[in-house]
């Protein structure tokens, strides 16, 4: 089924001819080792929100499936055209710091599911988190806890 779900939402695009119908996901004991992490009720990135939204309307849009890309073997979904063309241009400047898992929890050595509703722009970064209270307590001393995510990642993934 939710093969099917990936080919409907790549027939426009044109992926799913090019993947030729191969789409497969991780069964969700091994998504946490997808350097993007991939919701596997929808198989989408960050839940399909387009993450060109968070830079340019300065909130969180849910992607159209009209416009539609495989990147890092993850689907991601974006508002318009425009904004998927923004994303191919330059993926890294869009894309969620960890994958769009929690930036706090990777600070504490955890792997969480980052929430697209909750999260920070830091020097044109994007960071999800798990919850607002781990919001607020990586914004108490962000530079610390970006140390810290970073001298985590991508290792906290591999960890059972």
């Amino acid at each position: 089924m939710l093969t099917d779900c990936l080919t409907y939402i790549l027939r426009g695009t044109g992926l799913a001819l090019a993947l030729g119908g191969a789409v497969s996901l991780l069964p969700s004991t091994e998504a946490k080792a997808q350097t993007v992490y991939v919701a596997v009720q929808d198989g989408l990135a960050i839940g399909g929100y387009d993450p060109v939204s968070f830079h340019v309307a300065h909130e969180p849009m849910k992607g159209h499936e009209d416009h539609a890309l495989m990147w890092k073997g993850a689907v991601w979904l974006f508002h318009s055209a425009q904004n998927q063309s923004r994303f191919e241009a330059n993926p890294r400047a869009f894309a969620p710091r960890f994958g769009g898992h929690c930036a706090y929890g990777l600070a504490r050595g955890k792997v969480f599911e980052g929430d697209p509703d909750t999260w920070e722009i830091v020097d044109g970064q994007l960071y999800l988190f798990r919850s607002p209270r781990g919001r607020s307590l990586w914004l108490e001393d962000q530079n610390q806890m970006i140390e810290a995510a970073l001298a985590e990642w991508p290792d906290a993934l591999h960890q059972d």
